[in-house]
């Protein structure tokens, strides 16, 4: 959801019209949703050897019920993408094309980490959608920033390729270089575009910067799945205060940002019933 406020902020000065905003809130949301029932789907084979408990190997859920569950949230996604436009419908119809690639294809692949980076660009490009035209969806600051958080999720999730076991400290290196690459990304963006916020977004850019490799110096340090595991999910938590920095600088608007902010609550109460790794 920090995405959707992040790219709507980038377009409008405010969360009004609050309509659009809301069903692009739903649109997100019921993607992810879509993405963790394909997720299920697609893995079931693996899930029956190593976690029967899940719904599927269970016999909780059959395939199918699952199937159908997730098709229908890809067809509401897109039924409130309709309602905000033609430049939402685009990127919901893109973002349902790169989840069945990650989930069903790419997941294990080299090119699995770059298909999640896509589904973070496009989220961000999702909250930017409620626009005119799709010449003014497709234009600078959204694209900057979107293209910075999506290189900043291919290094995180590189980073997470070999977690249930010991990982290879010359990939997690490589795999932390990429994630740098992001965070300077937004940095650039912090240089070249009129801020709202004087030095503070600068500040917290460094504080994340900061505790985020401090995380994956330890994992390197010590590639254990335990370390690995805290190091990636500090790196995703990470996500929403970038979010929330991105909005700080581009409004000026403390209550705004504290708002996307908040979403970290509802972020770690999930994580704690669902894996984030």
């Amino acid at each position: 959801m920090a995405d959707i406020f992040l790219g709507f902020l980038l377009t409008h000065d405010s969360l009004d019209p609050s309509l659009h905003f809301g069903l692009l809130l739903v649109t997100s949301v019921c993607l992810y949703m879509s993405g963790m029932v394909f997720n299920d789907v697609f893995d079931r084979g693996i899930d029956a050897e190593e976690r029967p408990e899940r719904p599927i190997p269970s016999g909780r859920v059959s395939v199918r019920q699952a199937a159908t569950f997730g098709g229908m949230l890809m067809l509401a996604a897109v039924g409130a993408a309709n309602v905000v436009g033609i430049s939402s419908v685009v990127v919901a119809v893109a973002l349902i094309a790169c989840i069945l690639a990650y989930d069903g294809v790419l997941k294990r692949t080299p090119l699995g980490p770059i298909a999640m980076g896509g589904c973070r660009f496009l989220n961000v490009m999702l909250g930017a959608s409620a626009v005119d035209s799709l010449s003014a969806h497709w234009a600078m600051p959204q694209l900057h920033v979107a293209a910075a958080l999506g290189v900043y999720v291919v290094g995180v999730t590189w980073f997470a390729r070999d977690e249930a076991k010991e990982s290879n400290r010359t990939q997690l290196l490589l795999a932390a270089t990429v994630i740098n690459l992001g965070l300077a990304g937004l940095l650039a963006f912090f240089l070249n575009a009129p801020g709202q916020a004087g030095n503070l977004p600068m500040i917290m850019l460094a504080v994340v910067t900061f505790t985020t490799n401090g995380r994956l110096a330890a994992a390197m340090r010590n590639p254990s799945p335990q370390t690995v595991q805290m190091a990636i999910k500090a790196s995703i938590l990470s996500l929403v205060m970038l979010d929330a920095t991105v909005v700080l600088f581009q409004t000026g608007d403390t209550t705004l940002a504290i708002a996307t902010v908040a979403l970290l609550a509802p972020a770690t109460l999930i994580g704690r019933f669902i894996s984030i790794t």
